[in-house]
């Protein structure tokens, strides 16, 4: 249990070469585990090239930093211990390309182009920063248990002189050569991709921009190659289209006037609020009529009888009226 820089807990090896091995660690100050790369001076160096070696690894390692892209393995930064660099990365829960291949064989061309696909846009990210990868290998691919693909080795490797460094065609061929690994002996429709990826012939070989395109479009759900112009047929029957007249559409006729007869309207809904506020208004009026009678006739002198109700009943015999309809007068 062994603190690195009092902050990083070693916990497993998680791999081991023989220049450097890759811990997995607890950073005691965020609380969260990380991958620590552990590196050593070859055997044989000169004891006093051995800090000169270190400190092109810290100077890498830094530059890796720089690089942001989803499919490259983020570099924390540099911690010392004893002298040496040890190198914070983030830690990628899965297996390498190497061990998926060794357990399950070769991967099905499309998932080997998707696996390409990402690792040539990881390559051109980290070139776009100015920190090339020394050589991708099966071993430099991690397949993520998220989906993901991340490519480690930058700035974590051993360094180069600048003259050396390969450029953008040698990442392709690098390329090439890991889907060759990755497809086996079944690349199916990898295959001209393969071989054009790994020709060191500038008129055959592809470009970064060429490579993607291709790779994108065998992976799963990639977008088919467009040979040449889609017509688009109308769902329309044509007349003498089939029915043996032999009257369609003669060249040079002007095409038939489009159909402007609006489409029919959908009976509205009968509006309530109208015929509701009609219907209140004519009770309000039945009501103030019936009001406006009732009280007209409790005045005195508007009509016969107790309360001014007057009975709309024929008279019947025994009634004090004359014949001529005047009232007789009492005795």
């Amino acid at each position: 249990m062994t603190v690195i820089a009092g902050r990083y807990r070693l916990l497993d090896v998680l791999a081991e070469g023989a220049t450097a091995t890759v811990w997995r660690a607890l950073d005691e100050t965020l609380v969260h585990e990380v991958a620590l790369k552990e590196f050593r001076a070859p055997a044989g160096l000169p004891a006093d090239e051995v800090p000169l070696l270190y400190a092109r690894l810290e100077r890498a390692a830094r530059a890796a930093a720089r690089i942001s892209h989803p499919s490259v393995v983020t570099v924390h930064g540099v911690a010392a211990e004893d002298g040496r660099p040890w190198v914070v990365m983030e830690l990628v829960r899965g297996l390498s390309l190497a061990e998926t291949l060794e357990a399950a064989g070769p991967l099905p061309p499309p998932e080997a182009a998707r696996v390409g696909a990402e690792v040539l846009a990881a390559l051109r990210a980290a070139r776009e920063v100015g920190v090339p990868h020394p050589g991708v290998d099966p071993g430099h691919v991690l397949l993520a248990n998220d989906g993901r693909v991340v490519v480690t080795g930058f700035g974590t490797e051993s360094t180069t002189p600048p003259e050396d460094e390969p450029d953008a065609a040698a990442d392709l061929r690098s390329l090439g050569a890991l889907l060759g690994v990755a497809a086996g002996g079944r690349p199916g429709p990898l295959a001209a991709v393969v071989e054009r990826l790994r020709s060191e012939d500038p008129e055959s070989a592809l470009t970064v921009d060429q490579a993607e395109r291709e790779l994108r479009r065998i992976a799963p759900g990639g977008t088919p190659r467009v040979t040449g112009p889609v017509r688009v047929e109308s769902s329309t029957p044509r007349r003498g289209d089939g029915d043996g007249d032999g009257e369609g559409p003669r060249a040079g006729s002007p095409p038939p006037p489009p159909d402007r007869t609006p489409p029919p309207r959908r009976p509205s809904r009968p509006r309530r609020g109208p015929v509701l506020a009609a219907g209140l208004i004519g009770t309000l009026l039945i009501t103030g009529a019936l009001t406006y009678h009732l009280v007209r006739d409790g005045e005195p002198g508007t009509g016969p009888g107790p309360g001014g109700v007057t009975s709309t009943a024929p008279a019947g015999p025994g009634s004090t009226g004359t014949g001529d309809g005047s009232a007789t007068p009492p005795r």
